[in-house]
């Protein structure tokens, strides 16, 4: 629509199935790498993408009539699929249900593209679970935690 201006930027967090350390540092470049294809390609911005070896922030730019539920969806069936046919996880790869999102201003910008580049210096101090609830509970989102992490039966 003409005369719409916005910025908008959502960071994304999402894990392995039951956290499992499943992405090895020998193809996670290559995941993010494709993971950032299919981000271009369905004409989002790319602001910053790493993680470790349970789990996975990306930040973007999105436009109001873009879909992050959409996208999220897309990534995680794509990448999934994407790992398995090259046989990179010992067994099959799946991503746990969900994800967070987190909107930030433009101002906070930077510090969160730090934050998301140097994710192995910070997952020494601090657990996937321990961070993710802290998100949870800075931007108070109201959550049962047996919804959030499914474990092993």
């Amino acid at each position: 629509m003409a005369n719409t201006y916005t910025q908008i930027h959502i960071h994304f967090v999402f894990a392995v199935k039951y956290r499992n350390a499943t992405i090895h540092k020998n193809w996670k470049e290559e995941l993010y790498k494709y993971i950032s294809g299919i981000i271009k390609n369905n004409n989002y911005k790319l602001l910053a993408i790493n993680g470790v070896e349970d789990h996975i922030h990306v930040l973007i730019g999105i436009r109001p009539a873009q879909s992050i539920s959409e996208l999220m969806k897309i990534v995680k069936q794509n990448s999934s699929k994407w790992i398995n046919e090259n046989k990179f996880a010992k067994t099959h790869f799946e991503w746990q249900e969900g994800y967070g999102a987190f909107s930030y201003s433009k101002s906070q910008i930077k510090a969160v593209v730090n934050y998301i580049e140097n994710q192995e210096l910070h997952h020494k101090k601090k657990t996937f679970k321990d961070e993710y609830l802290n998100f949870l509970e800075k931007f108070e989102i109201d959550y049962d935690e047996k919804f959030i992490f499914k474990d092993l039966i």
